[in-house]
């Protein structure tokens, strides 16, 4: 008389986070094919202009006036191709100058708003004192302010105590940017153990300390979260850089460079813009590509507490 066979039993660690279905083991985190599809087309709708712009910055004026950039990838039209927008843009609106003025905008102007708003949301959410979550709300309204309503009276006290150059720059980016970064980075914190700041107060830690040794390095998700979309904005702007600059070459970052240097009242000159945009989208593009794998933790880490 033969035994009954028995299915050895699954060990727990080959089936934790895992579904069955049917005799086989399916992982419920994986993407199916319509998901798939759907996140293709979308970035194919975005990579399309961005390649056309590349194509069309090698493009000579006659070429790119008569044909649409996708005929350049015709064998017989490549002969079409030249680097000379390259050179023609570097030269007419000094791009090479523009390019460290918008590092020497960009990078105070996201590290500043980041340190301080980084102090505040440590406060809001690890210390007591009267009037925080009025003080919070309050800070966190002035979100629902447009940025360009403040342009002028802003402009107005700069002349009157004479600030000019960059700072006047990096304030109002810092002022716009402050409300977002408390915003974001306290949300995170309050995610954090709050076991762990306890022992630290226990172990005689001061705020200090346990600022800069616990709460600092575990909030690096959310810090850079904001300081892509604070470097992007600020990297990215023409407005206020136009409007607190001007269009002096000696502080004018790259987009302000490019729309007065570059392209005409007639709208000549726009092949040399395409050279000139794609050259400025090397340093936002390399930027979220070295910290993307932050982005999503940090902006869904604070919007669900469990």
């Amino acid at each position: 008389m033969s035994t009954p066979t028995t299915t050895p039993p699954i060990a727990p660690e080959l089936t934790k986070g895992k579904r069955r279905r049917g005799d086989k083991l399916a992982d419920p985190g994986k993407a199916g094919w319509g998901s798939r599809t759907v996140m293709t087309i979308i970035c194919g709708l975005w990579f399309v202009p961005v390649f056309g712009l590349f194509i069309t910055s090698f493009r000579t004026i006659d070429a790119a006036n008569t044909t649409g950039w996708w005929t350049a990838l015709w064998p017989g039209n490549w002969g079409d191709f030249t680097t000379g927008n390259y050179g023609e843009a570097m030269d007419r609106a000094d791009l090479d100058r523009a390019f460290l003025n918008s590092f020497a905008i960009s990078l105070p102007a996201t590290f500043i708003p980041l340190l301080v708003a980084a102090f505040a949301a440590y406060a809001f959410t690890f210390m007591e004192f009267w009037g925080r979550d009025t003080l919070f709300i309050v800070v966190v309204s002035l979100l629902v302010i447009p940025n360009y309503v403040a342009l002028a009276p802003i402009q107005k006290v700069y002349n009157d105590v004479g600030l000019t150059g960059y700072a006047t720059v990096w304030l109002a980016h810092i002022g716009f940017g402050m409300s977002l970064a408390i915003y974001i980075l306290r949300n995170y914190m309050a995610t954090l153990p709050k076991s762990l700041i306890e022992s630290a107060k226990i172990d005689g830690a001061t705020h200090y300390q346990t600022f800069y040794r616990l709460v600092l390095p575990m909030s690096m998700p959310a810090i850079a979260a904001f300081a892509i979309f604070q470097f992007l904005w600020v990297w990215n702007d023409f407005m206020v850089a136009l409007v607190y600059v001007g269009p002096t070459i000696d502080y004018a970052p790259m987009t302000v460079a490019i729309k007065n240097n570059l392209l005409t009242q007639q709208g000549a000159g726009w092949n040399y813009v395409t050279a000139g945009g794609f050259f400025s989208m090397i340093v936002p593009i390399a930027v979220f590509l070295a910290l993307q794998r932050f982005f999503v933790r940090g902006l869904t880490a604070g919007a669900v507490k469990g």
